[in-house]
């Protein structure tokens, strides 16, 4: 499905960006701990990001095709982007702890991406 290419493609300049920002911009404004922070924000969203663009591949009528544990995975890890590194970028800037609350439910939202990949991929070889 093409939706979920083009939005890993934006993830994953966008981790880019946000990568160099932090590296560049915001390596004497933050501490150690806040830039690992966004260190990690900047890593699972390219991280993310892939997989989305996988996602899209074996969305391929050649490969899996269009069957809703992909398209669920894909809404899953774009929604996990958005409050698992979301919230880690906001909490590095502002240092606002109860944001780490918030961070999780991103988590959870990657695991159960990933765990739809696993149940598409099985079910196509069955």
């Amino acid at each position: 499905m093409p939706f979920f290419i083009i939005a890993g493609a934006i993830n994953a300049f966008l981790a880019v960006a946000f990568g160099a920002f932090g590296a560049h911009a915001l390596k004497e404004k933050l501490s150690e701990k806040y830039l690992a922070i966004w260190e990690t924000a900047v890593q699972y969203q390219m991280y993310h990001a892939i997989g989305l663009i996988v996602i899209g591949i074996l969305m391929s009528t050649n490969i899996i095709g269009h069957v809703s544990q992909l398209s669920w995975a894909g809404y899953l890890m774009l929604a996990g982007i958005v409050i698992f590194s979301g919230s880690l970028y906001v909490l590095s800037l502002s240092g606002i702890g109860v944001l780490g609350a918030i961070t999780p439910i991103g988590g959870v939202a990657f695991l159960a991406a990933w765990v739809l990949v696993i149940v598409a991929a099985v079910k196509h070889m069955n």
